[in-house]
């Protein structure tokens, strides 16, 4: 692939994708069984996009995901916080190893 040169014309810091693994909440097998297929294709799709996506001026884009997956309200407000601090911009939502668009 080619390197593409440009010149950043976003003032500040440049904005990241932030994926959030969302899972089934409910404990006792259901979530326990997904929880590392979930976050495991977090870590694929964020891999992917920072390899596939550039900004404008040519820099490769970064990815943010949640510390754990996403099953109820606690689990968002703590992700939701995480992004906010690292100027996350556009979420994907990963549900029980399935891409949600």
């Amino acid at each position: 692939m080619s390197e593409i040169k440009g010149t950043n014309r976003l003032q500040g810091h440049l904005p990241t994708i932030g994926i959030r693994p969302a899972i089934d909440g409910r404990l006792g097998g259901v979530r326990e069984s997904l929880e590392d297929q979930t976050m495991n294709m977090a870590k694929n799709v964020a891999a992917f996009y920072e390899k596939s996506l550039r900004h404008p001026d040519g820099s490769p884009v970064e990815c943010v995901i949640a510390d754990r997956c996403i099953g109820g309200v606690a689990e968002a407000a703590m992700a939701a916080e995480k992004f906010r601090k690292e100027g996350q911009a556009y979420p994907n939502i990963i549900k029980d190893g399935l891409e949600l668009k």
